[in-house]
C-alpha cells in the first residue's frame, strides 16, 4: 500500500513509517519539520515538506499520485502538538494546529484523497477516569486543552464517517516510550526539542546532561503520591497502527485504547531507570502541573481481542532498556 504519514519525521510517525517499509508498503512522509527530524527518517523513504493547513498542497499531493497511477491507499495522521502543559498556557495554538489543521486534511481527503485514516489520538480524551483500567466506553472529559483538541477531531471523524463514509480508526494511546530494535540495532528513538517527557528526561540525568529529575506533585491519591501512567513501547504501537489500517478494509469505524495495561508511578519510573542505567538519578519535588490526572491506565483488551494485537514489551525495565540504548547513541 501507498500511505501518507503526516508528522512522519517525528518519534512515533517515523517508527511507524519504518514498520510500513519493513512490511513492503510505501510510506510517504509529510512533515513541516517544526518538531520532526529529517535525519531520523528511515533510509530511502519519500519525504514531502509541507503544512497541513495548506489544503491545496495536500490535494495536489493526492491528485499527482493519481495521475501517476499510484494513488494513496490511506493516511496515518500523527502531525500534532503534544505538550499537555503548554496547552494550558496557549490552548488556541492547539485548537488551530491539532483540530483546525486536521479538518483541512480531512477536507482534502474527501475531495481528492483516500477514504481510510488512522488517527493518532490520546488517553487525554478521558481526563480524570472514573474507573481504572480505562475502557473505550469510559466518559470523555479532558482536563487539558490538548486532550480537548484531539477529542474534537474524534467528533469530526464520527460525523464524516456517518455523512461521507470516511473509514477511520482512532487509536487512543497512553504514554509512548522506548526505541525500536531491528537487525541493525536501535537506530531511532524519542527526540523532542525541547524535551518534556519523563523517560528521556530521566535518562538525561543518568547521562549527566541534567542535574536532577523534577517530580511534579507528590500529593496525588496514589500509593506513593506521584502520578501513575501506562507506558507502551513505540514498536508495539507501530504494530497496532498497521493492524488498524488493515482492519479498515472491512470496518468503517474503529476505536481502540493502546497501553500496557499496568500503571507505573513517576517514582517507579525513576527507580526503573536507576536499575537499567546504574546511575543514582537525583530527584526534586515541584508543585503539580495544571491538567495532570492522577492515574491513567489503559484497558487494551479490545485491541488484543479484535485487532489481534500482541504487545511484546510488557516490562517497564525492558522499555527503559531500549530507550537507554538509543539515548546513549544519540548523545555519544
Amino acid at each position: 500500500m501507498k500511505i501518507l504519514v503526516t508528522g512522519g519525521a517525528g518519534y512515533i510517525g517515523g517508527t511507524v513509517a519504518g514498520a510500513l517499509l519493513e512490511k513492503g508498503h510505501k510510506p510517504v512522509i509529510f512533515d513541516n519539520l517544526s518538531h520532526g527530524r529529517r535525519d531520523l527518517l528511515p533510509a530511502g523513504v519519500e519525504f514531502v515538506e509541507g503544512e497541513l493547513a495548506d489544503r491545496s498542497g495536500i490535494e495536489s499531493l493526492f491528485t499527482s499520485a493519481k495521475k501517476m497511477g499510484q494513488p494513496f491507499d490511506g493516511v496515518l495522521h500523527f502531525a500534532a502538538l503534544i505538550e499537555a502543559g503548554e496547552s494550558m498556557v496557549n490552548p488556541e495554538k492547539f485548537f488551530r494546529n491539532n483540530t483546525a489543521s486536521t479538518l483541512t486534511l480531512l477536507e482534502a481527503m474527501l475531495a481528492e484523497g483516500p477514504r481510510r485514516l488512522v488517527f493518532s489520538s490520546t488517553a487525554a480524551v478521558y481526563g480524570e477516569p472514573e474507573t481504572v483500567p480505562i475502557a473505550e466506553t469510559a466518559r470523555l472529559s479532558p482536563t487539558n486543552a490538548y486532550g480537548e483538541s484531539k477529542l474534537l477531531v474524534e467528533h469530526m471523524l464520527g460525523w464524516l464517517n456517518r455523512i461521507h463514509g470516511l473509514h477511520y480508526a482512532s487509536l487512543r494511546y497512553f504514554n509512548v516510550a522506548g526505541a525500536p530494535e531491528g537487525p541493525n540495532g536501535v537506530t531511532r528513538g524519542e527526540a523532542h526539542e525541547p524535551e518534556s517527557h519523563l523517560i528521556p528526561l530521566v535518562l538525561d540525568v543518568a547521562l549527566g546532561r541534567r542535574k536532577s529529575i523534577r517530580i511534579y506533585g507528590e500529593d496525588y491519591p496514589t500509593p506513593d503520591g506521584t502520578c501513575i501512567r501506562d507506558y507502551v513501547h513505540v514498536s508495539d504501537l507501530a504494530d497496532a497502527h498497521l493492524l488498524a489500517l488493515g482492519a479498515l478494509e472491512k470496518h468503517d469505524r474503529l476505536i481502540f485504547n493502546l497501553g500496557n495495561g499496568e500503571g507505573f508511578s513517576v517514582r517507579q519510573v525513576i527507580e526503573s531507570a536507576r536499575r537499567v542505567t546504574g546511575h543514582p538519578i537525583p530527584a526534586e519535588i515541584h508543585p503539580r502541573r495544571a491538567g495532570d490526572p492522577a492515574v491513567l491506565v489503559a484497558s487494551s483488551e479490545k485491541a488484543i481481542r479484535e485487532l489481534g494485537w500482541q504487545p511484546r514489551y510488557t516490562q517497564l525495565d525492558d522499555i527503559l532498556r531500549t530507550a537507554w540504548i538509543w539515548h546513549q547513541k544519540r548523545y555519544a
